[in-house]
Parts: C-alpha cells; structure tokens; sequence
C-alpha cells in the first residue's frame, strides 16, 4: 500500500514540475530532458511514470477535470441541498479549482491556442504536432461537455420542483459556462489571484432564478 501511496506522490510531484517548465518553456520548447533535470531524476526513471511529454501533459488535463467533475457530481447527489443551492455550490467549486490551478490553466490555455493558429496548416501539412494538438482540444471538449450536462440537470431539476423560475435551460447554462471563461481569461490572461467579484455575479444570478 505504502508503494501505491509513494508513486503517487511522485507522480503528482513530476506534473507541478513539468508545469513548471511547460510554462516557461512553452510546450514545443519544454523537452523530456527538461522535465526529467527540473524533477532531478533521470530520463529512465520519469520513463517508469509517463511515456513522453505530451502524456503528462494530457494526464494534467484529465487529472484536473476529473476532480472537478467529482466535486460537483458530489454536489448533484447531495439530496439535502435545493436546487439553486447545488447550481451555487457546483459554480463554486469549479472556480476554486480554477484558482487552484492556475498554472495549469494558462498552460492549457496558451497550447490549445497556438494549437487553433495551426489549423490551417494542419489541414495542408498534417503535423505530429497538430495531431497531438487536437487529441488534447478533444480531452478539454469531452470533458467540458459533461460538466454542462451534469449543470442542465441542476437547472432541470430546479425546474421540475419549482424551485426556479420557468428558465430556457440551454441559455441560463450558457450564461454559467460564459462566467466560467471569464474566470480563465482572469486568471490566466489578467493574472488575476482570486474570483470573488465573479462569485457575487453567481450568487446574484442564482438568487434571480429562485421562485
């Protein structure tokens, strides 16, 4: 058991070091080499953990939005919380982790879009680069969509028990997702340290839906 425990937190270890140099690197720049010299072990022993770079940077991603999709799954069976309880608290949540992981988030945020300003020559070309990039936009796409749909069956539910007002559900969980990608561009482009005026925009929100 004690084995499990330890490769995990090696593990966990080598993903804060590897962002560490994908962030000052950039992703094209940031070498298996590098990984292995900034986590001081050498390039056999990451090899025991993760098979190339792009791996660890893919388990990042999942690794992220998969806590987070825990987290507010969590808040979904909790059957002691009303509706606009559960949309307040997952909202919440996912902010938190978001300022948590701040780094990751302008690492992901910085490849998928340097990965978008290849698209064209990625139809012409088809680069190993452009492959890879779009494997990760489809991880962040996949994931993504299920965090919406586990949001749509709050609303739903608040519908259905007359908690909420009557609401057109795909445009409330849009307004939701776009607080959220406001909380990126904060984070991640405006070096912003926390989302508390946003965390008032939800709570303002969600007290507006209530019956």
């Amino acid at each position: 058991m004690s084995i499990v425990v330890e490769h995990d937190k090696r593990r966990r270890q080598i993903l804060r070091k590897a962002l560490d140099v994908f962030m000052e690197e950039g992703y094209e720049d940031a070498t298996y080499q590098k990984i292995a010299d900034r986590c001081k072990i050498t390039r056999t022993t990451l090899y025991l953990y993760f098979r190339n770079k792009q791996e660890i940077f893919n388990f990042s991603i999942k690794q992220f939005m998969a806590e987070v999709e825990q987290d507010i799954l969590g808040v979904k069976e909790d059957t002691a919380l009303s509706a606009p309880i559960k949309i307040k608290k997952t909202m919440f949540l996912i902010l938190s982790r978001m300022e948590e992981n701040q780094l990751l988030l302008s690492v992901v945020l910085h490849y998928l879009l340097s990965g978008n300003e290849g698209a064209e020559k990625a139809k012409t070309e088809g680069s190993l680069r452009d492959k890879r990039m779009s494997k990760s936009q489809i991880l962040v796409r996949r994931r993504t969509i299920r965090l919406r749909h586990i949001l749509s069956a709050m609303l739903i539910e608040g519908n259905k028990s007359g908690q909420l007002k009557e609401i057109d559900v795909g445009a409330t969980n849009d307004l939701f997702y776009s607080l959220l990608e406001a909380a990126i561009f904060r984070l991640t482009v405006l070096k912003r340290k926390s989302s508390a005026e946003l965390k008032k925009v939800i709570e303002l929100l969600v007290d507006g839906l209530r019956v």
